[in-house]
């Protein structure tokens, strides 16, 4: 076992676009056990879009980071020590509560045992993990998708997006996709995607949408908010449901009021339905929507990319990446015991 655990706290509240020197990288002790906690080390860690509200001192519907607090993030990790009898020493757990640290002291009533026969380590963060889940609740419990209907995916090419549209495929829908590059949108076309809008070389969203959605949007499934959100409130068709699940594309302005249009009009006249969802909110169906991703995968019906960056120290950067529509797929940060569980 090593002798210092590096941790990446939180050094100052981002003015804007987070950068890296709102964290600071420290060495620490490796912490204690206290009863019936085990002590994991990190083989893969995990950076998402909600960790820029978790840095903001705006309240949010979870606690935020502290300045000097370890900052949050999911990861899959070896048990090196245990204090509980169920929990044993070289298990793999996944678990949203790790941090952005190489050790870390864990009560187990958060924990998932990862079970390599249902997917690797690595999709336990992504396609079998958070990401995926929340693209299959998402779209099943509020989607509600029927055979010919039209779903509109803002960063479908992400690491929840990249799901979507395949489910979508799979109900027989309709599946647009918007991106922010050229290389995104044919990373959509291979996952089955109908038509794509790159929406950085956009002239006119509104008019583009309209192109792509000539009946209207039946299924607008949310992972940016902003002018892509805009362009798709005024393309609903009767009886849309429209999901926020995220709102990355206002990361640099995250303190500010959320200003633009309004569309009270536009919900009224097509009778629309405007739902937030937090995975966290179904912890109960997880393993029913694990099980359903893990035999698309096994099947070869479900596709997915994976975005490795290495060492605990591109913690950071790889947030920075994800923030900045850099990645492709699911941004990952491995470390050195990842070589272990590789496929």
């Amino acid at each position: 076992m090593d002798n210092f655990n590096r941790q990446w706290k939180l050094d100052s509240f981002p003015q804007g676009m987070p950068i890296k020197e709102n964290w600071c990288l420290e060495e620490n002790p490796i912490p204690e056990l206290g009863s019936n906690q085990v002590l994991a080390k990190a083989v893969y860690l995990s950076v998402d879009p909600y960790m820029r509200g978790r840095i903001s001192p705006k309240q949010g519907y979870a606690k935020g980071v502290g300045i000097g607090e370890v900052m949050c993030g999911g990861a899959v990790a070896e048990i090196v020590q245990s204090n509980h009898s169920e929990w044993k020493e070289g298990e793999l757990i996944e678990t949203i509560n790790f941090g952005w640290q190489e050790y870390a002291a864990l009560d187990t009533d958060g924990l998932t045992r990862v079970d390599p026969n249902i997917g690797p380590p690595h999709a336990w963060l992504s396609y079998i993990g958070m990401p995926g889940i929340t693209a299959w609740m998402a779209l099943n419990l509020i989607g509600r998708p029927s055979p010919g209907e039209t779903v509109l995916v803002s960063a479908a090419s992400g690491a929840v997006g990249q799901i979507v549209g395949q489910l979508a495929k799979s109900y027989h829908c309709r599946a647009v996709a918007v991106a922010s590059s050229e290389a995104k949108l044919d990373w959509c076309k291979e996952l089955g995607y109908d038509v794509g809008i790159n929406y950085r070389e956009s002239a006119n969203l509104v008019s583009d949408v309209r192109d792509a959605c000539p009946n209207g949007i039946d299924i607008y499934f949310d992972n940016t908010a902003g002018p892509i959100h805009d362009a798709a409130m005024k393309n609903l068709a009767l009886n849309a449901r429209v999901i926020i699940v995220g709102t990355i594309s206002l990361a640099e302005r995250f303190e500010e009021p959320d200003m633009g249009e309004r569309f009270l009009r536009q919900i009224l006249v097509n009778r629309a339905e405007v739902k937030g969802f937090l995975v966290f909110d179904y912890f109960d169906r997880y393993p029913e929507a694990r099980k359903a991703l893990a035999e698309g995968a096994r099947n070869g019906d479900l596709k997915f990319k994976t975005d490795f960056m290495e060492d605990i120290e591109s913690m950071p950067e790889a947030f920075l990446k994800l923030l900045l529509s850099q990645n492709l797929g699911k941004q990952l940060v491995r470390t050195e015991l990842a070589d272990r569980y590789s496929e």
